[in-house]
């Protein structure tokens, strides 16, 4: 233990045996975060109200990417999504023009963004149905919900494929 004799604590020292956590517990923690939030809330209005602050607070995309190069195909709103990567992460911007899709786009963002490609690839949004979000979204929203996913997942898929590739221009996504 570096520097115990000294009086001096290393708080950043850990035994071999404490293995980090690893970039998968990590996002599982996340989503587990989530859903601990929302099981706070009594019901499903409040939730709603939930929702939309978190779109309220969404930074959203500059008007030069609102363009129909990034617009999500397959959503009842406007919905864009923009990513990159920087050093090895891929970071997503996004925006609508529905404020509750702003909260669910809040919610992916926190999930997905700031993560791998394969991170993002082994992880499946099945945190939504933990929520039940799908049996209380209409049935348009619940299909945008799942092209916007489908997206972060076409783009994840994208970057680690090339592997050179800081942006990737979303007519490439398969």
């Amino acid at each position: 233990m570096a520097g115990w004799k000294t009086g001096h604590i290393d708080r950043a020292w850990k035994p071999d045996y404490i293995d980090p956590m690893t970039e998968l517990s990590k996002i599982d923690s996340t989503t587990q975060e989530i859903i601990d939030e929302f099981a706070f809330f009594d019901d499903w209005m409040q939730r709603y109200e939930y929702i939309i602050e978190m779109g309220k607070a969404l930074e959203g995309l500059p008007d030069d990417r609102k363009d129909d190069a990034h617009k999500v195909p397959g959503c009842q709103s406007q919905v864009w999504f923009y990513a990159r990567r920087e050093n090895g992460r891929i970071q997503f911007d996004a925006d609508s023009d529905a404020m509750i899709v702003r909260g669910l786009i809040a919610l992916l963002l926190r999930v997905y963004s700031n993560r791998t490609p394969d991170e993002i690839i082994s992880t499946p949004p099945e945190f939504f149905e933990a929520l039940e979000l799908g049996s209380h979204l209409s049935g348009s929203r619940a299909n945008g919900l799942h092209a916007m996913v489908t997206r972060i997942h076409a783009y994840a898929k994208a970057f680690r494929d090339e592997l050179s590739a800081d942006t990737i221009e979303p007519e490439t996504l398969a």
